[in-house]
């Protein structure tokens, strides 16, 4: 088994609405799909923003996508118009997940292609 990023394997795009943000993370392959079901759960996520993310993460599985929709909530303190935060539309929430290490096995394929 080897770390990776998850930059190294998936791409990400995120936004919000409200207090609300979403971030939706796409994989290339059915194999790192597979990969990203297993290792990114909405408990991985609400804890990779602690102190960012203060209500309720919701993960959604869209397999004929290879996708995975994040829904956190409170993670905006306030939202767009209310909120002090450099980031206060949600659009950083996307290259921070990015940096979540996830577990690869030698079977599985990292190639993006």
């Amino acid at each position: 088994m080897a770390r990776v990023q998850l930059r190294h394997v998936a791409q990400a795009r995120s936004g919000d609405k409200g207090n609300t943000i979403n971030i939706a993370v796409f994989a290339a392959s059915e194999a790192i799909f597979e990969v990203l079901v297993r290792e990114v759960s909405a408990e991985r996520v609400k804890a990779h923003f602690a102190g960012l993310v203060h209500g309720e993460v919701t993960r959604y599985v869209v397999p004929n996508l290879k996708a995975m929709n994040f829904v956190c909530k409170e993670a905006l303190n306030g939202g767009g118009s209310a909120t002090m935060r450099m980031d206060n539309l949600g659009k950083c929430y996307a290259s921070n997940l990015m940096r979540l290490e996830i577990e690869i096995g030698d079977t599985d394929h990292l190639s993006k292609s």
